[in-house]
Parts: C-alpha cells; sequence; structure tokens
C-alpha cells in the first residue's frame, strides 16, 4: 500500500482520516503556550497530546485556586459585596 494511501485511509470505525488527525494535532499544538514557545516546528502527536493532558491539569489546578480563593474573599466580604460578587459570577 503506498504511503499516500494509507495516511488517507479512515482509522478503524472513527470515520476520521489520518490526515485530519494529523491536522488535529497540528491546531492543537498551536494552542499549546508550552509548545509553542518552541522553535521546533516538529513535535511528535504523542508528545502534542502529553502536553495538552498537562495544560488541562494546570488550567483545572489554577481554576481550584481561583475557586479557593474566591470562596475565602466571598467569607470574609459584607453581605452587600458577596451579594454583589455573587450576582456578577451568575451573569
Amino acid at each position: 500500500m503506498s504511503s499516500r494511501r494509507s495516511r488517507s485511509r479512515q482509522s478503524a470505525g472513527s470515520g476520521i482520516t489520518d490526515d485530519q488527525i494529523a491536522e488535529l494535532v497540528t491546531r492543537l499544538q498551536q494552542l499549546l503556550p508550552e509548545i509553542r514557545s518552541r522553535c521546533s516546528d516538529k513535535v511528535s502527536a504523542s508528545k502534542v497530546l502529553q502536553e495538552t493532558c498537562n495544560y488541562i491539569r494546570s488550567l483545572h489546578r489554577e481554576v481550584d485556586d481561583l475557586s479557593e480563593r474566591l470562596s475565602e474573599l466571598l467569607a470574609t466580604s459584607d453581605n452587600a459585596q458577596a451579594a454583589i460578587i455573587r450576582s456578577l459570577l451568575t451573569q
């Protein structure tokens, strides 16, 4: 089987081609600050996926930290300030 033919075949049962997967990995690579800052154009798909997982974990930690800080802020604010903050969050 030629290289061209194997690259355009569909992955087993997923309905997406190898070329489409490669394009999605490239797009994902462009979204990742850690990889985007490097000069290297060629990064393996596994490295992109690994960095994606690391970045998502980092974002989760940041959200948890911000949520904790917000809870502390609401607990120390008076009722009027807390009500304003809550109303802003629900918009």
